[in-house]
């Protein structure tokens, strides 16, 4: 799938998001002390394992919002995106909404053929209605590709990638439609960075350039987690964050923001020239763990090192 549900309580997330999006330090900050810098060289060396181990080619890049770290690995180098690039289609909808250009709340009618290759449409009769934001929840939720499709056709392509111009993300480029095999076969294939494709999902994540209730609709849409998310299977249950996962055949993918209280951070994991599938969403989930562990240890530790947690029953 070119992309069921769990949703975890979002009802906060629009309140502290703008706050918790703005806490990465100006240029120049001071960098981490020796024990918490040591820490984050360990979680690098766990990236370069996957690496080494992967049968294929990994990229990652995760940004601590907190205090500007990064970590990479082949972080500008281009992959394919799949339904990772659905984000971008989806943060230009609400961009012209908010630019009086179109209505989210406007009726569509999906009309036969259906491309096929997942999601709801497909499996839908001929006398179907739905609005524009309708189409937004099937495509980020279902990962719908009939939707997603509709929506670019809505919004137009080139318009997407201007937008993405505008944000300072030119290597993520939408190239094509949804399960469009020609397009892919000349080399129109949509692709990003992972640097670019994380940062996509800040833009998406404190709703950019959009009102304050035009910016909480989009979240709640954006929320919506593929159950076949790896990098969500990294994530202890209820952490709040929003994903996009990508599969195409040798490809695996994802974007994210993670709201660790006090550490929010974004990450995309991106595989290319899988021998195996299964390896690739291995790699996601397993750094996927190991980005969230580091980044929650340092939000709960003392300057020292200590965790402090209400379990935490020390002398």
């Amino acid at each position: 799938m070119e992309g069921a549900v769990s949703r975890p309580r979002w009802s906060a997330l629009a309140l502290g998001l703008a706050l918790s999006l703005s806490r990465a330090p100006a240029a120049g900050a001071d960098p981490l002390a020796a024990k918490p810098a040591e820490l984050l060289a360990k979680l690098r060396a766990q990236v370069h394992a996957a690496d080494a181990r992967l049968d294929g080619v990994l990229g990652v890049y995760a940004e601590d919002l907190a205090s500007g770290v990064t970590i990479e690995l082949r972080a500008d180098e281009l992959f394919p995106t799949a339904s990772s690039i659905k984000p971008a289609v989806l943060y230009e909808l609400y961009r012209q909404a908010q630019e009086g250009r179109l209505d989210v709340q406007e009726i569509t009618r999906p009309a036969f053929p259906r491309v096929a290759g997942g999601g709801v449409l497909e499996k839908l009769g001929d006398r179907v209605s739905l609005t524009l934001r309708d189409l937004a929840v099937l495509m980020m939720a279902y990962s719908d590709n009939e939707a997603t499709n509709l929506l670019i056709r809505r919004v137009g392509k080139d318009a997407v990638n201007r937008r993405l111009d505008a944000l300072a993300l030119g290597k993520t480029r939408l190239r094509r439609e949804m399960m469009d095999l020609d397009a892919a076969r000349r080399g129109d294939e949509n692709v990003s960075t992972p640097r670019e494709l994380a940062r996509l999902a800040a833009f998406v994540a404190r709703g950019e350039g959009l009102s304050s209730d035009r910016a909480k609709d989009l979240l709640a849409v954006a929320s919506g987690v593929a159950e076949g998310s790896p990098f969500r299977r990294g994530l202890p249950e209820g952490v709040r964050a929003i994903s996009k996962p990508g599969s195409l055949e040798g490809v695996r993918c994802e974007m994210a923001w993670v709201d660790v209280p006090g550490r929010p951070y974004l990450a995309a994991i991106m595989t290319a020239y899988l021998k195996r599938e299964s390896d690739g969403e291995a790699a996601i989930q397993e750094l996927s763990a190991a980005i969230y562990s580091t980044f929650d240890r340092l939000a709960r530790s003392s300057e020292y090192g200590r965790i402090i947690s209400e379990r935490d029953t020390g002398k």
